[in-house]
């Protein structure tokens, strides 16, 4: 066995190295690209802050919330979320918030509806594909009150 057959150390390769080291630098290239990065930074902060933080109406609110959503589905859901509403106001929350539109009373499914208007606003929508075809089920509605908010969420999706 010739000495070039056996296999260099690492401290052998590291010696032989010029002293430079490339670096795989992992930044974005591209104004779109740090946007992106700036994008996906931001909702995975959100979505810390959201697994860390305490509901707005505390062990009451978490409790109602709890109501409202063991009610989905039930005829009792309209009454879940008024007594979410006048204890702790509409959730910001918009999993709730989608129950909230399954209430079938209008007063309630436009209150969420304004909420999630105002989430849209204030740029902090997030909407999936189940809470799309909710909303332009609702933009079709023979409420005009309900549709009238509906369509103005869809129009701005």
């Amino acid at each position: 066995m010739s000495g070039e057959d056996r296999r260099l150390s690492w401290k052998e390769v590291d010696q032989r190295r010029d002293g430079t080291r490339e670096r795989d630098e992992r930044r974005p290239k591209g104004k779109a690209a740090e946007e992106r990065a700036a994008q996906a930074t931001k909702e995975y902060i959100k979505a810390i802050d959201k697994l860390f933080s305490v509901d707005e109406g505390g062990s009451e609110g978490a409790a109602l919330a709890k109501a409202v959503r063991d009610a989905h589905g039930t005829p009792e859901l309209a009454d879940a979320c008024r007594a979410m509403r006048d204890t702790c106001g509409i959730p910001r929350d918009v999993e709730l918030l989608s129950i909230f539109l399954d209430s079938n009373d209008q007063e309630i499914v436009v209150a969420g509806l304004e909420a999630l208007l105002e989430l849209q606003n204030a740029g902090e929508l997030e909407v999936g594909k189940g809470l799309t075809s909710q909303l332009r089920v609702l933009a079709q509605d023979f409420n005009n009150d309900i549709a009238d908010v509906a369509e103005e969420i869809v129009e701005k999706l």
